[in-house]
């Protein structure tokens, strides 16, 4: 009689490293700062992807779990308005209206481990564990089954940084960085042998953080955190390496029983203006507020025709659908074109500052589009768009340094993948891999 050895289950393990560029991985694979990188990324692809808009973690994350386009899955940005008002409302895990991959592979029964994702909050139960990332405000409902809240508590987990201080307070920043990636490796370690898992995600979330606090320390070798800046991604890449390395080790390095992915959520650049179109649709006759000094976007006048939302999404002020509704809907189109072809005049000191403004159906697609904005305005590099209500100049900075990028995320695999990569594409490149 002959005896055969038990195939080895399939399993799928993911690095996501938030706000990472492309181009910012090439220097560093060029330069020798991530060696342990480098080696992987001669072993397989690297490529350049583009992601969602607007380009900010809670639309980019959301687009990756799903596999769909805000309007399908629901989620524009970090805030939205509350159905027929001008209310604000923060968008939850609760509100993410498509189904996320690891459901899927859930329904097949496969169990999935997913560490720090963005966009998961309250964290809800899937076949595995979840730990939600920012924004999370209490571990207690971040964490699911709820059985492992203590054990994180216990390893010293944290889901995110104190980022008002960071902001202020650099020396912070980096013991902070330090110390949620060894909080972050030790959760890995833990699930790791805890759990018979098939598929494996953890998310660095603290890369984002350097960036919007210090990006211009990259770039200037004489700054006094030029060195812990890439100190710390020398730590990120020990990081990638451990996970890798295991990955490795336990597949033998062979595509049949295992794939291994990374991948971030948006690029990042030097900040040279923030521009702040509520500033500018006032300026254009398209805004007015009912107080000299607004908070928020509750308090546009009837005069209104068009308002901002963060970071870069314009609304149409349209009668019926607001309750200070003042465009006919006959008129909104002619309206729309006009603030766009306004918009991609608009420069600073001579520079154009606008790359594109996209109509809403040009980006997206699906059953909720009507509930996303209007128009989506993509700036050139260095000039970061903002909805604040209380600037009174178009143009300003502040103590942030970085932005992001729509253009210049990343993504790598064994396998190339198709020209022209969205980030709404990696859902279905990973189920594949359980086929």
């Amino acid at each position: 009689m002959a005896f055969f050895k038990r195939k080895k289950k399939k399993r799928v393990c993911v690095v996501g490293i938030d706000g990472v560029p492309y181009s910012l991985l090439r220097r560093f694979v060029r330069d020798g700062t991530m060696p342990a990188f480098a080696d992987i990324a001669a072993k397989g692809s690297l490529s350049k992807m583009k992601v969602t808009l607007p380009e900010i973690s809670s639309v980019s994350w959301s687009s990756f779990m799903t596999g769909a386009n805000p309007g399908t899955h629901g989620i524009f940005g970090f805030v939205d308005l509350k159905e027929n008002s001008y209310k604000m409302t923060f968008p939850s895990f609760k509100d993410l209206r498509a189904p996320t991959f690891w459901d899927k592979l859930g329904e097949k029964g496969k169990k999935c481990i997913v560490i720090n994702q963005p966009s998961t909050y309250p964290a809800k139960a899937i076949n595995g564990v979840l730990v939600s990332g920012f924004v999370a405000i209490d571990m207690a409902k971040a964490v699911t089954p709820v059985s492992y809240v203590e054990k994180l508590k216990g390893i010293g987990y944290q889901i995110d940084i104190d980022t008002q201080r960071a902001r202020e307070d650099h020396h912070f920043l980096f013991r902070e960085l330090d110390r949620t990636t060894r909080a972050r490796e030790k959760a890995v370690e833990f699930f790791w042998e805890k759990e018979e898992w098939d598929y494996f995600q953890v998310v660095i979330t603290g890369t984002d953080r350097l960036h919007h606090f210090l990006w211009d320390s990259l770039l200037d070798e004489g700054h006094p955190y030029h060195h812990q800046f890439i100190d710390y991604y020398r730590k990120i890449d020990s990081f990638i390496k451990k996970v890798y390395d295991r990955f490795e080790k336990e597949t033998g390095g062979d595509p049949s029983q295992g794939e291994f992915f990374m991948l971030s959520d948006h690029g990042f650049t030097l900040i040279k203006k923030e521009v702040y179109l509520n500033r500018w649709l006032e300026e254009q006759g398209y805004l007015e507020f009912t107080s000299p000094n607004p908070e928020s976007v509750e308090q546009i006048s009837e005069k209104t025709k068009a308002f901002v939302l963060d970071p870069s999404r314009i609304y149409i002020n349209i009668k019926g659908k607001y309750p200070k509704g003042s465009v006919d809907k006959a008129e909104a189109e002619g309206l729309k074109n006009e603030i766009k072809a306004r918009l991609e005049g608009l420069k600073f000191e001579g520079e154009k500052i606008i790359e594109k403004v996209f109509l809403r159906d040009e980006v997206y697609s699906g059953p909720f589009v009507g509930q996303g904005p209007d128009l989506v305005v993509l700036s050139k590099p260095g000039f970061d768009l903002k909805g604040s209500v209380a600037k009174k100049e178009v143009f300003g900075k502040t103590k942030l340094a970085g932005m992001h990028t729509w253009d210049d995320a990343f993504f790598w695999s064994r396998e190339k993948p198709k020209d022209d990569l969205n980030i709404t594409d990696l859902a279905e490149i990973i189920l594949k891999k359980f086929e």
